[in-house]
């Protein structure tokens, strides 16, 4: 009796697992599976769902002893594990009440109600405990096996007369624990499949959505304009599957390419509630029908649509939105793909945005480097004009010429990168000007290998160099000499400002390079953050110095900042 029991159980469990298999491909049903919130209208569907599969395992069953031998059970305990108490409950009381309602008899009704409303809330409440983490099958057919046991136990102290319950169980409860379980398990590694389904699927919009944003980048860093939207709607649009993308700010339409574009035109304001409800509170919009878009165009093919804010900081700047032409359309997969590239574009505009104030900052810089030399310097130089004017015309005429052309280089220094050559010839316009103040103390040696024909930025050496004059030379007594080199030094250049002067201790030299908030060192901060900045650390300046015995400052371009033309090798600004 046993073993035919089985063999049938385990027959009509085959059709059970078919109904199951077929059920997990419908996309409603996987909606309802995959969903993290999970709604009341959504848990009522569940229950129903899972009490019917309850009804079709009573249907099934085999009369034995006046008894039924069934899978039950299954519809409840499955529908606790993935649904939780309310639907473990919920579904149990569905079957079991029916088991009790029907007119198939037996004497074990009322048990195998109680025992089915039992175990789907036991269920219901190891879901809880297990904080909602999916159950493996080994662990569902472990539940499934002591649950049926369970049920063993209620139509012993249940039903009545016990000598037939207690019969009835010796012959049933191995067939029915074996083969539920074992189709709890199935129907475990069904649902499992829908998730690594999901999971490719996700991995698969990531992927997209990170290529997105790699094509969309170089746009985007430029800030929202006409051509960078154009551009980043034209991109998704190609990419994804979608029948419409369109980009707003805060008040009107941007961009709007594919469908309902005749309508939904860039100026215009904004026309959806779903963009407006997006920017009021900065969360994920999903419209399911042409009524939650709220188009006010009548003839609108647009249907679904999932709408998402995009951010600098903390303000909301605009939107992004992906539209379909079918209603409840929208499927998770859809919203996540949309969150990330909301997500990376948000982030792609903050750093554009970073990078535009980190340019406004260096050119700060570099006016104050300006201002500093101008007035600092020019005094400087008429007084030494004007004492020269009498001795020497020829002398004093060629020390204006010699002005005129460091003040012409020094005004023109907003470009990004000028030629070294620019740069010394600037630095021998200042040079020259100081050794008519200072004479013999002063002395210059250029030393520049033909090969190292590069671009530098602006304001470079000449910074370096009054340095060196400044603080190593003219506090001592006799003057001395200052050199500038630049040379090629395998995977790279090489340029030093070296003197003969006062020299300093060696914990000065990172002090001047770290404060800039002293007036007489913005200098060399202001060339040494510049550099870092285009060519990275290792072409930060570098200062060696004793006292008493001179200073050197150097720093390096790498060789793959440079590019060959014909009139030699040329620095890109990058790193």
């Amino acid at each position: 009796m046993t073993y035919t029991i089985l063999l049938n159980l385990i027959n009509r469990l085959g059709l059970f697992i078919l109904i199951a298999y077929i059920l997990s491909g419908n996309k409603a049903f996987k909606n309802l599976i995959l969903k993290h919130e999970v709604s009341l209208k959504d848990k009522l569907v569940l229950s129903a769902i899972f009490g019917a599969f309850g009804i079709l395992g009573t249907y099934m069953g085999i009369p034995v002893y006046g008894a039924i031998a069934n899978s039950r059970a299954v519809g409840a305990i499955i529908g606790g594990l993935l649904g939780g108490p309310f639907v473990g409950i919920l579904s149990g009381f569905i079957a079991g009440f029916h088991r009790w309602a029907i007119d198939i008899g037996g004497f074990t009704a009322v048990a195998c109600s109680v025992s089915t409303i039992t175990e789907g809330t036991i269920a219901g409440l190891i879901h809880r405990k297990l904080k909602h983490e999916r159950v493996n099958w080994r662990t569902a057919f472990i539940i499934g096996a002591a649950l049926e046991l369970l049920q063993m136990a209620i139509i012993l102290l249940i039903a009545k007369p016990f000598s037939a319950a207690l019969e009835l169980v010796r012959v049933i409860w191995f067939p029915m624990t074996s083969v539920n379980a074992t189709g709890i398990a199935i129907f475990i590694v069904i649902v499992e499949n829908i998730f690594k389904e999901q999971e490719k699927v996700g991995a698969l919009q990531a992927q997209l959505a990170l290529e997105i944003a790699s094509e969309t980048l170089p746009y985007l860093r430029q800030g929202i304009n006409e051509l960078s939207v154009y551009k980043t709607a034209r991109i998704i649009l190609e990419r994804a599957n979608f029948d419409a993308v369109a980009i707003t700010d805060d008040r009107s339409i941007l961009v709007h390419l594919g469908a309902g574009e005749d309508h939904h035109k860039a100026g215009h304001e904004i026309l959806t509630e779903a963009t407006r409800r997006a920017i009021i509170t900065g969360e994920c919009q999903v419209a399911s029908t042409r009524e939650e878009i709220q188009c006010s165009n009548e003839r609108c093919p647009l249907k679904s649509a999932v709408v998402v804010p995009l951010k600098e900081g903390n303000n909301i700047i605009g939107t992004l939105k992906l539209y379909k032409k079918t209603e409840n359309s929208i499927s998770s997969m859809d919203i996540k793909l949309a969150q990330g590239l909301g997500s990376l574009f948000s982030t792609q505009l903050e750093l554009g945005r970073a990078e535009y104030q980190a340019k406004l900052l260096a050119r700060a810089e570099l006016k104050a480097l300006q201002s500093q030399i101008n007035p600092h310097f020019l005094f400087n130089a008429l007084n030494t004009i004007i004492s020269v004017c009498r001795k020497d015309p020829g002398k004093a005429r060629e020390l204006l010429v010699y002005l005129g052309d460091f003040f012409r280089k020094n005004l023109s220094a907003g470009r990004e990168l000028v030629p070294l050559r620019q740069e010394i010839e600037h630095v021998k316009a200042y040079l020259a000007i100081e050794q008519a103040r200072f004479g013999d103390r002063l002395k210059a040696v250029f030393e520049i290998d033909p090969g190292v024909d590069i671009m530098v930025p602006p304001l470079l050496l000449q910074p370096l160099v009054e340095n060196a004059v400044k603080h190593g030379l003219l506090p001592k007594k006799q003057g001395g000499t200052v050199r500038i080199i630049a040379r090629n030094v395998g995977d790279g250049a090489e340029i030093v400002v070296a003197d003969d002067g006062v020299g300093m201790e060696a914990g000065v030299a990172e002090e001047v390079l770290s404060q800039r908030t002293f007036r007489d060192r913005i200098g060399l901060s202001n060339v040494n953050s510049r550099l870092e900045s285009l060519y990275g650390k290792k072409s930060r300046l570098t200062i060696s110095s004793r006292p008493g015995s001179g200073t050197q400052v150097k720093f390096f371009i790498p060789a793959q900042n440079f590019r060959r033309s014909d009139n030699g090798i040329y620095g890109i600004a990058g790193g």
